[in-house]
């Protein structure tokens, strides 16, 4: 059996605060397989985004390892073995990440903003990465918005161009910060099929957190988070892969 694409080993995440250590998440145990679209689902403060900042590693863990498989060499990554330089670039090609506040520079166009990740990755050519970032706002039906700012749509078009900005790089991985939340159901579902798009037909991985418990059957597997820890994580581990969305 080949390894999970991520893996996450006891991780735990503790924050000193003035009133004393408050602990965000124990022993965290989770394998991830490729072409997953796996749902972290649980109520505010539960750690849903402490964990995704775990895994992407835009924070440091307690204790524990994060483990990715997605080098093209086949090699194992630890996330948070690497410098916190080597770590964002590292990210910025193997892992999108797109937030529930979508986070568009208003002084960029819509185009703009996607090729940005490319020229932070050092991955930038003028016209290659804009008629990648044609494409991608294609795939998101807004190509025809690309030259304006991102005042002048709608908060569902702003999101679906995180969502394009997060693909910029072509990253196996994607980490969802609650990109639904304030979202209306429509507009809400419409974000759903972009992703499942990505998973069926690119192959992509897709970590996504939410707190409404009635969209766990979206997803091919859906796990609780409740006060810093997975609920029956280690059952779920072998969970047949054949469990797929419902209609």
């Amino acid at each position: 059996m080949s390894a999970s694409l991520i893996e996450l080993r006891n991780v735990s995440k503790t924050y000193s605060t003035a009133a004393g250590d408050f602990v965000a998440l124990t022993n965290i145990n989770l394998n991830v397989d490729a072409a997953e679209f796996l749902g972290i689902v649980g109520k505010s403060g539960a750690g849903k985004s402490t964990l995704l900042n775990m895994i992407n590693g835009v924070d440091q863990l307690s204790d524990g390892e994060v483990i990715v498989n997605s080098d093209p060499s086949g090699k194992k990554i630890s996330v948070h073995a690497m410098g916190e330089d080597e770590r964002a670039l590292w990210r910025g090609k193997n892992m999108g990440v797109v937030y529930q506040s979508f986070q568009l520079l208003p002084m960029l166009t819509l185009v703009e903003n996607i090729m940005l990740p490319m020229d932070l990755s050092d991955n930038f050519h003028p016209r290659r990465s804009k008629e990648r970032a044609m494409e991608l706002l294609k795939l998101v039906e807004l190509e025809e918005h690309a030259n304006k700012l991102p005042a002048f749509i709608s908060g569902g078009q702003q999101q679906r161009v995180a969502i394009a900005r997060a693909l910029a790089n072509d990253p196996p991985i994607l980490v969802a910060d609650e990109p639904t939340g304030s979202l209306d159901s429509i507009t809400a579902d419409h974000i759903f099929d972009v992703f499942e798009h990505l998973v069926s037909e690119q192959g992509k991985t897709i970590i996504m957190v939410t707190h409404d418990m009635g969209l766990s059957n979206r997803f091919s597997r859906a796990l609780t988070i409740t006060d810093g820890e997975l609920l029956d994580a280690e059952l779920d581990l072998n969970l047949d892969k054949t469990f797929r969305r419902r209609k």
